[in-house]
Formats: C-alpha cells, sequence, structure tokens
C-alpha cells in the first residue's frame, strides 16, 4: 500500500495561489500576446491551472530539458538535453516550471530562450527552494517557498512516476521514500528581486 502524503499545500491554497498569479501576470502582460513556455513533465498541472486563470491572449509551447549523467574520456560529467525551441523573436514570453530547485535547468532555458531574442522574458513557478539554489537564478514570480526536500502530488512525481495525481502538494519523509534524510544547499544572495503572488 502507497503511504500517504504529509499535506504541505492543499487544493484550496493551490487554487488561491495560481488564481492570485495569473491575475498578476495578466496585469503585467496587459495588451500583449504571452507566449508561454512550459517545461515538462513536472510542470503539467500547474501550467494547466496557471493558463486559465491568465486573462490575455496566450499561445503555449511545451519543452523538456533532462539532465543525464555522461561519461566522456573515463570522466562523469552532467549534460542538458533539451527539445527544441520554440521560436520566439520579438515574443513576451514565460517560462514556466513546477518547482525551482538549484536553478540549473531553469538558467539554461532562460539563456536559450533569450538567444532567439525575445521581446521579453519572465519566469514563474509553483514552487521555489531557495536554499538548494546552486546558480544565481530568481524567479519572477512564485506562489510558494519550502524547503521541504521531497514534494510530491499537483504534477510532482516520486521516483517511480506516481503521485501526480493528488489534488495537493505533499511531502514523504525518508523512511516513506525509503531513504536516508538529505540536506539542501544553502542559498546563495541574489540581487534581483523576486515576486511572491499574494
Amino acid at each position: 500500500m502507497k503511504p500517504t502524503p504529509r499535506v504541505v499545500f492543499s487544493a484550496a491554497r493551490l487554487a488561491s495561489r495560481v488564481g492570485a498569479m495569473g491575475r498578476e501576470i495578466s496585469r503585467d502582460f496587459a495588451g500583449r500576446t504571452v507566449d508561454l513556455v512550459a517545461i515538462m513533465d513536472n510542470s503539467f498541472v500547474f501550467a494547466a491551472d496557471l493558463v486559465r486563470h491568465i486573462k490575455c491572449p496566450v499561445v503555449c509551447h511545451f519543452v523538456r530539458a533532462e539532465i543525464r549523467d555522461v561519461n566522456v574520456g573515463g570522466y562523469e560529467r552532467k549534460e542538458i538535453f533539451f527539445s527544441p525551441e520554440p521560436v520566439l523573436r520579438e515574443r513576451d514570453v514565460l517560462l514556466v516550471d513546477a518547482v525551482l530547485h538549484s536553478g540549473v535547468t531553469l538558467d539554461f532555458w532562460a539563456k536559450r530562450l533569450l538567444d532567439s531574442r525575445p521581446k521579453s522574458l519572465r519566469t514563474a513557478v509553483l514552487i521555489d527552494k531557495p536554499q538548494e539554489r546552486k546558480v544565481d537564478f530568481q524567479p519572477d514570480y512564485f506562489c510558494f517557498q519550502t524547503a521541504s526536500n521531497y514534494l510530491v502530488g499537483y504534477g510532482l512525481p516520486e521516483r517511480r512516476g506516481l503521485y501526480r495525481n493528488l489534488p495537493y502538494v505533499g511531502a514523504l519523509s525518508g523512511a516513506q521514500r525509503g531513504e536516508g534524510k538529505s540536506t539542501g544547499a544553502r542559498a546563495k544572495k541574489s540581487r534581483r528581486k523576486k515576486r511572491s503572488v499574494r
């Protein structure tokens, strides 16, 4: 029998915060078309809910980025494999992901999308975990900040792909997922301003 995750963010809180984020984005992008780029797979539930709260015109794009360990000349290194980027020249882009951990994936995608010379680029995440940051990257919009180490539900899976269908975001303990405790890296300071949706 699957263990039941402890509720961290309830379905009601998710609906409230995602709705508030959608309204803020609608104000910021008023009079423009938003090209929303959702990083799959973890953001699919969040992106689907968010886009329905954005009142200006929206064009949706879906991309994937996967970090793999690659052996090169006998040495292990991490490489990012990505799907082809959408053409976004002179477009107003909103890059969306579910959880911002180290910042590596979002920083990578932001730089790739900036190469196509959009008119503007902003980032939105459901959950920000600044204590785990490994690069100096901050989102323009986030719904929640937390130090919980292992979150599932609302599109987020555990290792076997379970729990994506939970209507809330929950946490699994180390014992529940068969692992020992882990700690996140200390967050680096940044001068960029983050906006929490209220």
